[in-house]
């Protein structure tokens, strides 16, 4: 059987980027209490799967998606049993940070690796700046957590394992919106943010003017063909 053929796994790209902004709009909902971090975890573990199936696609190396998703698995669901274990939400953090950060880097191998512009390669533009969205926010979770009070939300330190705060930080540092009030206040802090809105520039400067030109070039081809 052709796994392709399903529905919900024809287009992995799209799927998880429907279900990371599905986790924007439901996180808020959840809570602290243990059944909504139950089911975040649950939507977390989700990405994961789909994550590994889209970087399956792309011609990185699937095993290390493998071993950098088994340790995100275990420490997610242990997260969820134990909440507020420092070294638990530091080492998660951590992992969580590495397994986006190869996944957008498979995800950019994928739609740079050919000259054609498919469906998929397009959802992977969108899919790929959220991945790395989250690569940070997991990211200044650990640096929050390694050097406290490196962020502070306008005059107040931001407590940290405040996992949604850092990822509006790093969307709307990725964005260049300037829309945060939550900032780096750290040296620490600060650098991996100036990383982030680097990133963000190149990305759109080299991806999308990328899958743009390819798109316009395939239309034209189209028309010339049909001249």
């Amino acid at each position: 059987m052709d796994w392709r053929r399903i529905p919900v796994l024809r287009h992995p790209c799209a799927d998880l980027l429907l279900i990371q902004l599905l986790g924007i709009l439901v996180y808020p909902f959840l809570g602290n209490q243990p059944a909504g971090r139950a089911v975040f975890s649950i939507l977390a573990l989700a990405v994961l799967v789909i994550a590994v199936m889209a970087v399956r696609m792309t011609p990185a190396l699937s095993w290390v998606s493998g071993i950098l998703g088994l340790p995100v698995v275990v420490l997610t669901i242990w997260e969820a049993v134990s909440p507020g274990t420092e070294p638990v939400v530091l080492w998660s953090s951590i992992f969580h940070a590495a397994f986006y950060f190869y996944t957008g880097y498979a995800l950019l191998r994928y739609m740079f690796a050919d000259h054609v512009v498919t469906t998929d390669e397009l959802y992977a533009t969108g899919a790929t700046f959220t991945v790395v969205a989250w690569g940070f926010a997991y990211l200044y979770l650990a640096i929050d957590i390694v050097w406290p009070e490196s962020f502070s939300v306008v005059s107040n330190p931001l407590e940290a394992r405040a996992w949604f705060e850092m990822l509006f930080l790093s969307v709307t540092t990725m964005t260049s919106t300037g829309l945060s009030d939550i900032y780096p206040i750290r040296p620490h802090a600060r650098s991996f943010v100036m990383l982030e809105q680097i990133a963000g520039m190149l990305y759109l400067a080299l991806v999308v003017a990328r899958m743009i030109a390819l798109t316009v070039s395939r239309t034209a081809s189209r028309v010339t063909k049909d001249d």
